[in-house]
């Protein structure tokens, strides 16, 4: 099998652009990017990704918003919730609305390739 398609969904550039250096040769590839939830959702119904990558915090249509259409739309797509925020409620709501995982900025660099490899390891179910 190839590499597994992953869509980008933050509203900074500097994130995505900064995501996509991280996920460079690591059996990921960016397929996408979209700048608020609408777009994400949108992108995820025309690129058909793996995994989406969705920021909790933008405009138009937030990560919850977005996760919840995601899964509804195309339930074997995974989901990591991605924000700034460090708060059990909001891992909750995540969870809720349709994540697969969820995890800090500020440990992205050392928690998102090891969490990415855990959604396809068979058998693997939702986790923090």
């Amino acid at each position: 099998m190839g590499n597994r398609k992953v869509l980008l969904v933050d509203d900074h550039e500097v994130v995505r652009r900064g995501l996509k250096d991280m996920l460079r040769d690591t059996g990921f590839d960016v397929c996408g990017e979209a700048e608020n939830g609408q777009e994400g959702v949108e992108q995820t119904l025309r690129l058909k990704p793996d995994l989406v990558l969705l920021d909790m915090s933008m405009p138009v249509m937030t990560g919850l918003q977005a996760a919840a259409a995601i899964r509804r739309l195309s339930p074997g797509t995974k989901i990591i919730m991605v924000s700034m925020h460090d708060s059990p409620l909001l891992v909750k709501e995540a969870h809720a609305a349709g994540a697969d995982a969820y995890i800090t900025k500020t440990s992205a660099g050392k928690e998102l390739l090891p969490t990415m490899h855990r959604l396809f390891e068979p058998g693997a179910g939702r986790k923090s």
